[in-house]
C-alpha cells in the first residue's frame, strides 16, 4: 500500500525549532518583543497597510474584534451558515445574534443578494468568510455596507495572501481575523492575527487581550487573557518567510488537479481574485461520503468534509433563522469534498490523487 496522503499537514522545520529555542533562552516567554515584531512583519508581508494585533487564537481575535467594534447584546450580525462554527460563535459570545445568509455556488462565500435580504433595523455588521482561501465578493459587500451604514468584519481565517482586484483580504473591513492554527496556510503553533482599520478598535483590542490594561494595574475595561506568547510569535515569524513559496506550491498543485480531474466539479476562481487554496474543494454530486471513504480505502488518499453540518442547523443556533431556506448552503454541505494540495505533496502524490478521483468518478463510486 502506498503511504497515506493526509488532507492537511503542518510544516515545521529546523528554523522554527531554533526560533523557539532562542526565545526559551531569552527568558521572555509571554507577550513581548517577538509578538510586536510578528505583528509588524505580518502586516508588511501581506501588504495590509494597517496595524495588526496578535492573540492566542483566531476565535479570540474574532471575538475581541467584535467587542472592540461595539457589537453587543440585541445587535445582529449577518454571517454565512456554511463555515466553521467559530464564525457564529464569536458573534454569539458578544451577546449579539448571528443571522444566517446563503452562499453563492461559484465561490462558497456569502451571497451579496442574500445579505440584502437579511438586513433589519438591528443589523450592525456583516461577517463575510473568505472560505477555503477564495475571497468573498468584497466589492459588492462593501457597497451594501456603505448603503446601509453597516460595519464589515472579515473572517480571513483561511485566506492568508488572498486578494480581490489587487486589494488583499484583511484590508477591507473594520477588522479581519487570520487564524494561525497548525493546519492553516501558515501557523504559529496556535494563535490568531487581527488586522485593524480603526485606531480606537485597535486600542480596545489591545486592552481586551491583556486583562483590560494598557498600563499595568490600570485596568480600563473588563478584559481577557488572550495574549500570544513570544514562543508562538517566534514560530510565526519564521513561517512568514516561507508562506509565499508554500502558497505558490498550493496554487501549482491546485492547477494540476484542475487540469486533470474528471467527473467532479473543480473550484472556479473569480475574475480578479487570488485564491490561496487553504482547501481545494470539489463537488461530488452523489454519495460524497461514500466517495471519500473509497478514496481512502482504495487509494490511501485522505480528504476533508468542510462543512457537513451548516451552522444554522447546530444545536446552539436552533430557532431564529435555523429553519431558513438556504439551498446553496445545503447543497454544498452535501457535495463538498476537499482534496490535498498542501506544499509537501510530490508529483506522484498528485498523480495518485487524480487517478483515484477519476477512477471512482468513472465507476460512479
Amino acid at each position: 500500500m502506498n503511504e497515506f496522503i493526509p488532507p492537511a499537514k503542518p510544516l515545521i522545520g529546523d528554523e522554527e525549532r531554533a526560533a523557539v529555542d532562542r526565545v526559551l533562552r531569552s527568558g521572555m516567554l509571554a507577550q513581548g518583543p517577538e509578538v510586536k515584531a510578528f505583528e509588524e512583519e505580518f502586516s508588511a508581508h501581506f501588504e495590509l497597510g494597517r496595524a495588526c494585533v496578535a492573540v492566542n487564537s483566531g476565535t479570540s481575535g474574532q471575538h475581541l474584534g467584535l467587542l472592540s467594534s461595539g457589537v453587543k447584546a440585541g445587535d445582529e450580525v449577518i454571517v454565512p451558515s456554511f463555515t466553521f462554527a467559530a464564525t457564529c460563535n464569536s458573534v454569539a459570545l458578544t451577546g449579539a445574534t448571528p443571522v444566517f445568509a446563503d452562499i453563492d455556488a461559484d465561490d462558497f462565500c456569502i451571497s451579496p443578494a442574500a445579505i440584502e435580504a437579511r438586513i433589519t433595523d438591528k443589523t450592525v455588521g456583516i461577517m463575510p468568510v473568505h472560505l477555503y482561501g477564495h475571497p468573498a465578493k468584497m466589492d459588492q459587500i462593501m457597497a451594501i455596507a456603505d448603503k446601509h451604514g453597516l460595519q464589515v468584519y472579515e473572517d480571513a481565517a483561511q485566506a492568508h495572501g488572498a486578494s480581490l482586484g489587487g486589494t488583499p483580504v484583511g484590508a477591507f473591513g473594520t477588522f479581519a481575523m487570520f487564524s494561525l492554527y497548525p493546519t492553516k496556510n501558515m501557523t504559529s503553533g496556535e494563535g490568531g492575527m487581527v488586522s485593524v482599520g480603526d485606531a480606537e478598535v485597535e486600542r480596545l483590542m489591545r486592552l481586551y487581550r491583556n486583562q483590560g490594561m494598557e498600563k499595568q494595574y490600570h485596568n480600563e475595561v473588563v478584559g481577557f487573557n488572550t495574549r500570544m506568547t513570544d514562543i508562538h510569535a517566534a514560530i510565526g515569524r519564521v513561517q512568514l518567510t516561507k508562506v509565499g513559496a508554500w502558497t505558490k506550491a498550493r496554487q501549482d498543485n491546485a492547477a494540476f488537479l484542475t487540469a486533470n480531474l474528471e467527473g467532479v466539479t473543480t473550484p472556479p476562481v473569480a475574475d480578479g481574485a487570488v485564491h490561496v487554496y487553504h482547501q481545494y474543494t470539489v463537488r461530488v454530486p452523489e454519495d460524497r461520503d461514500g466517495f471519500a471513504a473509497a478514496l481512502k480505502e482504495q487509494f490511501n488518499v485522505g480528504s476533508g468534509m468542510f462543512y457537513p453540518v451548516p451552522n444554522h442547523q447546530l444545536k446552539p443556533f436552533a430557532g431564529g433563522t435555523a429553519d431558513a431556506d438556504l439551498p446553496e448552503t445545503m447543497k454544498a454541505a452535501a457535495e463538498c469534498l476537499s482534496l490535498p494540495v498542501h506544499p509537501s505533496l510530490s508529483q506522484s502524490d498528485l498523480e495518485r490523487i487524480v487517478g483515484g478521483v477519476n477512477t471512482l468518478a468513472k465507476a460512479g463510486a
